[in-house]
């Protein structure tokens, strides 16, 4: 929850098989789950606001009413808490859901290449009726199947062809030891020159083929106990991938 908290973006990857319909329910259900996250975290900072609040007030000494009251005859001086009263976290939150507004300002299509003009035509609705951007990602040449559709292309602000990284990019992301998420390496990261270089001559450049093959090592290092990376540990991971020749 906290890797996400305060995000507005939202990354959607379509079926194979989409419909107009399900693309529609599916980004509208991230929507509704950013902001329901959204409303989390601030009642959770309420309560705890609240928690400290009630805590510091309980230490206060308490208030005596400035009428007593009359029991048998006799004056009985009657207290009240010194705590001030407040809404309950559960009246907050319904609150709170019922004002928040949409946090999304951002969507983000992957594999765009799998939407039909059907499809693509209820991913321009949503962009029309909402103020957020749109950001497709596909293989090259998409940007040519989305000229054919005049409606949406004159929206579409620009065009951004990913090229490989360079060797010197892909060695400054190894020296900086990074690693695909859920990924772990040994502490020192790829230290060793000649994996280096095996790992930028095997991958060219891909991240997605660098983001397997880094997957991969790590597997290799977890099965046989390894405390460092070699080039043959790169051989090996690279033997056990599918991805051409290197």
């Amino acid at each position: 929850m906290a890797a996400v908290a305060g995000s507005t973006t939202v990354f959607y990857t379509p079926a194979v098989v989409n419909a107009p319909g399900r693309i529609a329910q599916d980004i509208q259900i991230q929507r509704h789950q950013l902001r329901a996250l959204a409303i989390d975290i601030w009642v959770r900072e309420q309560a705890a606001q609240q928690k400290a609040r009630r805590q510091a007030e309980a230490r206060l000494r308490p208030k005596k009413l400035e009428t007593p009251a009359r029991h048998s005859g006799n004056v009985v001086q009657m207290y009240v808490s010194a705590v001030t009263p407040s809404a309950e976290v559960a009246t907050t939150y319904t609150r709170q859901r019922a004002a928040a507004p949409d946090p999304t300002d951002l969507i983000i299509i992957d594999e765009a290449d799998r939407l039909k003009t059907a499809s693509l035509e209820q991913v321009r609705d949503i962009f029309d009726q909402g103020n957020l951007g749109v950001v497709l990602i596909g293989m090259p040449g998409i940007e040519k199947r989305l000229a054919r559709y005049p409606q949406l292309y004159s929206r579409v602000g620009f065009v951004h062809a990913f090229r490989p990284l360079s060797a010197a990019q892909v060695r400054d992301l190894l020296q900086r030891q990074w690693v695909p998420a859920g990924v772990g390496l040994p502490t020192e990261g790829i230290a060793d020159e000649e994996a280096r270089a095996a790992i930028i001559r095997v991958t060219g450049g891909n991240f997605r083929l660098l983001h397997r093959l880094l997957t991969q090592i790590a597997r290799l290092v977890e099965i046989n106990a390894l405390h460092t990376v070699t080039k043959q540990v790169v051989e090996a991971a690279r033997e056990s991938l599918v991805i051409g020749t290197a």
